[in-house]
């Protein structure tokens, strides 16, 4: 397979060294298929257009006749003949010049229909017989035709740059004809530019305001377009444009390469070649990840594109190799490719200087003894190898002379490559790390045949001799455990059977880590290391794929053959082991895992079924060790098993387990110490706990909140393994190809296929879930911005990346374009899933998790239902779709899906299949087992709505379906917990509120009747309308609640005095919604005072006053006098909460917590501005009499009066309740009640002051 630079390489030189027709052939070639798309008017097809147009007639009287529908505008004489006929007919016009105005004129209303636009741009079809033709043999557009007359190209320029930018983004229509490209293509190879300086403005004006990749299009295209006349001025425009915009840097250099400059100017472009070189060494040397990736790219296609320019400035790339220790290794891999390109690429004085310092770097790595600097020469020796090999194989001749060239860099990689292995065979590290090196170089055939040949020959028999015995012979030794050989697929009762003597390598390796002798080994042999099993295999088997065409009939013996253990189930001696013993037994069971990993890797694609059936029970094996493995890790702490992957920065690689299981001891304790503390609610303080924690928490591991109601012994394996996942050998892409194979679950074959005697070829729940779940992190890895993942924190630089080494060396598109291979057999497993449940729904009377339930089978489905939905969002949601290359994948990917639906067309729009898609998914919600699949289906329905244009009434059903799985009732998980994460809680109800049509009804429903609901409910009961709804989740709910509430009132437009009556009278009646929904939700802080509700409540409070300051206070300014009773209702309505707030105030600080009273100063301020904006209002409408201050007293959360011993006034707690005074006031005024009432009611704060707190 070749690298991803090499096809990105490809594809631009295709678009430079085309032919100056071959977009508008290829367009030609594509409009045959059938279309689609709608037109503006309609048309039947193949009719002539007629019209009285002047545009029309001319044409017709020269030799064009125009087409309708999908049929092509026809030519009935020679091209040149028509450009004279029309030149002429123009000229001797009456009319003449202005006859030109209304034919360009008619050209424009004629293009303004898209298919007429697109028959314009595409080839003519020819009526004469092609022998009478003594043209050119292939037939131009109509506007090329017109290009070439010159009193009509600056009007036909004109208008062509005119309608461009309408297709900025609609890059392709239905039926793949990029429109911007195929414009762009029309100016290409003018015989004639009538004006070169207008067009060139034209032009670099376009490129300023394009989208990036048109941009590119444009730039590469322009020493197509322009006469050597304009070069100078566009070499100008895009030297500025070059240190302008770095995004354009590679098309610029190659453009600016193609041009006839002055060769003073292109020395100065070239200080500013050197400029951008040095700068993307600068960023490279930097150290900081991002940075590192983005130059290495950058730099890399400069290289490939320009490699003349760059070697100029190898110079500053030579300089990388002094900052090797900061970049990562696969960062290391690139550098040795730019490099090696260079040195490489063209034998001359530069090249050889660069190769002798690249020596000189990888010798003295590879001696020295830290495995970090050996990890660089390796890396570096083998990637410089595979440059030269390709290198060779690119510039073979048949002349004698490139032959012995050919040998002689033959004998160079060879040499190099036998240096690498050398220096490594001591370190069983090392020697791994160059086995899958060297595996990577032949994977992705970078290496010659003959170079293969030459250093492979040895692999298979070193491999026999290192790990290979005779099944028959029991090895001897003074194991700590009997030997035998298991795992074996076929009866090995012959003398010629093979076993993989693993046990007896791995006490050899420990009893010399200890000083002890080595029994089994001859004297002066060398000590082979089981850690090398695996990736010699790996190296073993690409090589035998490469020599063979992808036969491995060779090697095909060690899928079946047994393995030299012991045996694995520890049953009841797990207590009674040492912890030697414990870890020598987890070192075994990693060492098979990663040796049946590889034997799956190597013989995932073989396609005969017994192949095939013996490869799922490898599968099937290694989740049994796995399971095996999580008891015997369970009591092993602190163990550190073997690597299973070697392009790591240091060998002081740990599982996340310790980091975990401390973060759990001490959340537990904090809880504890909570509860004896303020002596609080166990639920109010379990909530306080687990909340607080979760928000200062920055990297949680979602995989463990996804799994806490899962009591199923795969799933408590798969969570504890996860943390070992930098241990495991990497699964191939390619391993998911098993996919394929039908999932048949016990539940089928209990009732369907218990008495067939035919074998079947099947993929159990288990090893689906396995692959899933691999599948699933790949996935995140590749696609998933690094910003976006939530990864548990590792201990190492760079380890989050250990275990997606294989992967890291594709591009993304290639990664998308592997999985969408799946996409049918993912449906395929997504609807048997649904039916399984359904059909157990059924049988239970609509209860999933009923009596009957077999538990384990219902949560491994349960966990593939959710990876299924996981995957499918992780591909859709790619960012990569919004690139026009990739809008084919998007498009075939949905037509499976809808296809499943119903067998529709090909021809369907986007939109069709993007509405099918969306309905499809959408039918599964009938059968989500869990919180966390529901989750997921929302997610992935958004992902999909959010490529449709008409999405307003499927917005609407994402609010519905939202609600409906929060007003659902979900199976319980532990006793003590809720199987739903406070997270993934959240997230459902933002989604619900965001989409729902009315978001203040929606929040009056969930506070105003699940609430209650819930309060008056026995302790451990939901609410009945929203069962999502528990004292433990009240918390979110709220949270998301006032957040959103907040949010909601901010987008509201203030309005002006200008704004009509209505507009004040809608606006009015949405503030007093807003405000009274505020005062539901604050009032719930009486029952639910959990430090985590007052936290919320201080924080969205405050926001929501402000708003309410912001937003709603202008719009009383001027709606006072008309809507006075509306207003002062408003008013006081609000004076109640604003009072409450300062009562939290009041009660955060008797209480004491910093954690609250940090918000108090800010939000009294804001009550402040308040009062003070209110009394502004007043005064604004001459109603300022109403205004005045009272005393208000400290009371708690309950109304009780709090006891100060030392009462000070301040101005800022007085003015807290002069709002709620004033409006009182007003509104006892115009009734002509006593003051006194209003005053009575008035009571202020005499404990704190702001400037206590600021």
């Amino acid at each position: 397979m070749h690298k991803t630079l090499v096809k990105m390489v490809s594809k631009r030189r295709l678009s430079k060294s085309e032919d100056k027709e071959s977009l508008t052939e290829d367009a030609s070639k594509t409009r045959k298929q059938p279309l689609s798309k709608k037109t503006k008017k309609s048309h039947i097809a193949n009719e002539v257009e007629e019209n009285d147009s002047i545009f029309v007639k001319l044409l017709k009287i020269s030799g064009i006749i125009l087409k309708t529908g999908e049929n092509q505008n026809q030519l009935a004489v020679d091209q040149i003949a028509f450009q004279k006929k029309l030149f002429q007919t123009l000229r001797r016009h009456p009319s003449y010049p202005k006859i030109i105005e209304e034919f360009v004129s008619g050209l424009e209303s004629y293009i303004e229909d898209e298919d007429s636009f697109r028959n314009c741009l595409l080839s003519c079809e020819r009526l004469q017989d092609e022998e009478a033709s003594m043209g050119a043999s292939y037939s131009k557009s109509l506007i090329k035709l017109l290009l070439g007359i010159d009193i009509l190209q600056p009007a036909i320029i004109k208008t062509l740059f005119e309608k461009l930018p309408e297709y900025f983004f609609e890059n392709k229509t239905s039926d793949e004809i990029n429109i911007p490209r195929l414009i762009v293509s029309q100016l290409k190879w003018l015989d004639r530019i009538v004006d070169g300086k207008d067009l060139t403005a034209k032009i670099m004006q376009l490129i300023s305001i394009a989208p990036e990749n048109l941009q590119h299009d444009i730039i590469t295209s322009l020493p197509e377009i322009l006469g050597d006349s304009q070069h100078a001025d566009v070499g100008k425009e895009l030297s500025d444009l070059l240190i302008e915009n770095t995004s354009l840097t590679v098309p610029i250099l190659d453009v600016l390469s193609s041009l006839r400059l002055d060769p003073n100017f292109l020395l100065k472009v070239r200080h500013c070649q050197q400029e951008v070189v040095g700068a993307l060494v600068t960023h490279i040397c930097s150290g900081n990840e991002a940075e590192v990736d983005t130059a290495l790219d950058v730099l890399l296609e400069l290289v490939v594109l320009n490699p003349s320019a760059m070697m100029m400035n190898a110079v500053f790339v030579k300089g990388i190799l002094d900052y090797l220790d900061n970049i990562s290794p696969q960062q290391i891999r690139k550098v040795f490719y730019v490099l090696s390109t260079l040195a490489f690429s063209k034998q001359n004085e530069a090249s050889s200087h660069i190769q002798d310092d690249m020596h000189l770097v990888i010798r003295k790595q590879l001696s020295s003894t830290v495995f970090k600097y050996k990890l660089i020469g390796i890396i570096g020796a083998v990637t410089m190898a595979g440059i030269m090999a390709a290198d060779r194989s690119e510039s073979c001749s048949l002349t004698e002379e490139r032959a012995n060239l050919s040998n002689e860099q033959c004998t160079q990689v060879t040499s190099l490559l036998q240096l690498v292995h050398s220096c490594s065979e001591q370190s069983p590290q090392a020697s791994a790390l160059y086995y899958d090196e060297f595996a990577n170089l032949i994977q992705q055939e970078k290496l010659d045949p003959k170079a293969l040949e030459r250093v492979g020959h040895t692999i298979c028999n070193d491999f026999q001799d290192a790990f290979v015995v005779d099944s028959c012979v029991v090895p001897e030794g003074d194991f700590p455990f009997p030997v035998k050989a298991l795992y074996g697929l076929e009866e090995y009762n012959t003398q010629d059977g093979i076993a993989i003597n693993l046990l007896p390598l791995l006490f050899s390796q420990d009893f010399a880590k200890d000083g002890g002798l080595v029994t089994s080994q001859e004297s002066g042999q060398k000590l082979v290391s089981p850690l090398c099993l695996a990736p010699y295999f790996r190296l073993l088997r690409l090589c035998v794929e490469r020599q063979h065409n992808g036969n491995l009939e060779e090697i095909d013996g060690l899928l079946d053959c047994p393995v030299f253990l012991t045996d694995l189930e520890p049953g009841e001696r797990l207590e009674s082991m040492s912890a030697k013993e414990r870890a020598f037994m987890c070192s075994l069971l990693f060492l098979t895992l990663n040796w049946f990993r590889e034997i799956v890797n190597a013989f995932c694609q073989e396609t005969s079924p017994e192949m095939k059936g013996k490869v799922l029970t490898r599968l099937k094996h290694i989740v049994e060790l796995q399971i095996i493995l999580e008891k015997y890790l369970a009591v092993t702490p602190d163990y550190i098993p073997p690597l299973g992957n070697f392009d790591v920065e240091t060998l002081d690689i740990t599982p996340h387990t310790v980091t975990a299981i401390s973060a759990k001891i001490r959340k537990k304790g904090k809880i504890e110490r909570k509860q004896k503390a303020d002596g609080s609610k166990p639920s109010s303080s379990d909530t306080l706990s687990e909340e607080k924690n979760s928000e200062c928490d920055p990297t949680p591991s979602r995989r463990g909140q996804l799994n806490k109601e899962f009591t199923g012994k795969e799933e408590k394996t798969s969570l504890l393994l996860r943390n070992y996942h930098a241990f495991f050998r990497e699964l191939d892409i390619e391993v998911f190809s098993i996919l394929h194979c039908g999932l048949v679950t016990k539940f089928i074959l209990d009732t369907e296929m218990h008495t067939e005697v035919t074998e079947v070829v099947q993929l159990g729940p288990p090893e689906l879930l396995f692959l899933l779940e691999d599948l699933s992190q790949k996935l995140e890895s590749m696609l998933i911005p690094p910003i976006a993942r939530r990864v548990p924190f590792l201990k190492n630089k760079g380890s989050r990346n250990i275990g997606f080494s294989h992967l890291q060396q594709r591009s993304a598109q290639e990664i998308v374009h592997c999985v969408f291979q799946l996409v049918t057999p993912m449906c395929n497993h997504l609807e048997n899933i649904h039916n399984y449940f359904q059909c157990l729904a059924a049988e239970n009377h609509g209860v999933v998790d009923g009596p009957g339930m077999k538990v384990q089978e219902y949560h491994i489905m349960s966990s593939c239902y959710q990876r299924l939905l996981q995957i499918f969002h992780g591909l859709f949601a790619w960012s990569g779709f919004s690139q026009p290359e990739n809008q084919n994948l998007l498009y075939s990917a949905l037509h499976v899906l809808s296809s499943r639906l119903k067998q529709g067309e090909h021809s369907q729009s986007l939109e069709e299949l993007l509405s099918q898609s969306f309905h499809y998914l959408q039918n599964f919600h009938q059968s989500i087992p869990s919180f966390q699949c529901a989750l997921y289906l929302i997610r992935l329905l958004m992902v999909i709505l959010e490529k449709s244009t008409a999405s307003t009434q499927n917005k609407e059903k994402i609010a519905s379906l939202a609600r409906q799985f929060l007003c659902q009732v979900w199976p319980s998980g532990d006793k003590e917990k809720s199987s739903i994460s406070n997270d993934q809680l959240h997230a459902l109800l933002c989604i619900y509120l965001e989409h729902t049509d009315s978001i203040l009804k929606a929040i009056e429903e969930i506070a105003g009747v699940g609430v209650p609901e819930l309060i008056n409910s026995p302790k451990d009961v939901s609410s009945s309308t929203f069962p999502t709804l528990t004292r433990h989740t009240f918390v979110v709910f709220f949270r998301v609640m006032m957040a959103e509430l907040e949010k909601t009132v901010k987008k509201i437009e203030p309005g002006t005095a200008a704004d009509s009556q209505q507009i004040h009278e809608e606006k009015l009646l949405y503030w007093n919604m807003a405000v009274r929904d505020f005062s539901i939700l604050i009032n719930l802080i009486k029952v639910f005072d959990s430090y985590p509700v007052l936290h919320v409540c201080l924080k969205y409070g405050r926001l929501f006053v402000e708003a309410f300051l912001k937003q709603c206070m202008p719009l009383l300014d001027f709606s006072f006098r008309k809507h006075r009773e509306d207003v002062l209702s408003l008013l006081e309505t609000f004076q109640l909460d604003t009072r409450l707030l300062h009562h939290l105030c009041g009660h955060s600080k008797i209480h004491q917590d910093t954690r609250l009273t940090q918000h108090v100063p800010l939000l009294k301020k804001t009550l402040e501005l308040l009062v003070c904006r209110v009394k502004a209002m007043l005064t604004l409408n001459n109603c300022r009499e109403a205004f005045w201050l009272g005393n208000l007293k400290n009371r708690d959360l309950q109304g009780e009066e709090i006891k100060s011993q030392n009462s000070q006034e301040s101005t800022a707690d007085e003015s807290e309740d002069d709002m709620s005074s004033q409006t009182s006031k007003s509104k006892a005024t115009e009734d002509g009640e006593d003051d006194e009432v209003s005053a009575g009611e008035k009571e202020q704060d005499s404990d704190e002051s702001y400037d206590d707190s600021d």
